[in-house]
């Protein structure tokens, strides 16, 4: 079996620009919501049989007491923020197993899954449907990749991330701690890019494996500047290699048949009707009854 793990959070944001406003009776915002229904809906027809979607209830997580200048919710659109539990409650009708993130964050939920799921002989492969490069370092060999359903469905494979970023997937959160992540909040080294960062962890995987004697280190401009500075904020870049790595302890399911699809729940039906959605729940119904 394929297991698909999807970023709900990243998906509503996606549908979110992607798609014009509509509204429900009450005036509510749905239309990220139901492009959110109707792209799993669409991952079953494909033959999709096992699937779960994480989200972001709340934007902080254990990290915003970690570094104060972590993301937070300000500054998101309202319009998303009160499609989330919307979506949620959706997909749970959808019949879909719906891991909603309070302390964790969506990403650590998939990170936790998917190497979970792949220790399991029955599982083929395990496809992270998001192309954000924090998941980057759970990818393995072929049998946990990334599926980036935005735009041709491409695969990034073990090979992909060393092609894409210079280093091996275990080095990816020290690569992030080096260059920053603005989306998610925490800078990085003064002078640290991504070129110099791949360069020297293809050497040392990890921080702690880079020596203090340049004669060690590959040609790279301006090493001693960046030695300074790599060694002068070790504390920060330690903390900000933490924010990066995603955690493997968020509980997320205890039988892979959990995530197994299994035909929608009995309020599916209202649930397309407040979205206005009819033709959702008719492509639900064929999945299960294929002759209506």
């Amino acid at each position: 079996m394929d297991v698909y793990l999807i970023d709900g959070t990243y998906e509503l944001y996606r549908h979110f620009y992607a798609l014009p406003d509509a509204t429900d009776d009450n005036g509510q915002e749905i239309a990220a919501t139901r492009g959110v229904i109707n792209s799993v809906v669409s991952m079953l027809e494909q033959g999709a049989t096992h699937i779960a979607v994480a989200t972001d209830h709340v934007i902080e997580s254990f990290r915003n007491d970690l570094y104060d200048g972590y993301k937070t919710g300000d500054g998101v659109p309202p319009e998303i923020m009160s499609q989330i539990a919307i979506v949620e409650t959706a997909l749970e009708a959808l019949g879909v197993k719906v891991w909603p993130m309070i302390e964790f964050e969506a990403d650590d939920a998939l990170a936790a899954a998917a190497v979970k799921a792949a220790s399991i002989a029955e599982v083929n492969q395990v496809l992270i449907c998001t192309p954000d490069k924090d998941l980057c370092q759970c990818v393995s060999a072929s049998k946990i990749v990334q599926l980036d359903r935005r735009r041709d469905n491409s695969i990034r494979n073990e090979t992909g991330v060393e092609e894409k970023f210079g280093v091996k997937p275990a080095s990816i959160p020290d690569f992030l701690a080096l260059v920053g992540d603005t989306a998610d909040g925490y800078p990085g080294l003064s002078g640290w890019g991504e070129k110099g960062a791949a360069t020297i962890l293809a050497h040392f995987k990890h921080l702690e494996d880079i020596p203090k004697d340049l004669a060690q280190w590959p040609t790279i401009r301006g090493a001693a500047k960046l030695a300074a500075t790599l060694f002068s904020q070790w504390e920060e870049v330690l903390l900000y290699r933490q924010l990066a790595t995603l955690r493997l302890d968020v509980p997320v399911f205890e039988d892979i048949n959990e995530l197994k699809w299994l035909g929608p729940k009995d309020e599916f039906e209202a649930i397309c009707e407040r979205l206005k959605a009819k033709n959702t729940y008719k492509r639900v119904q064929k999945l299960i009854c294929p002759k209506v």
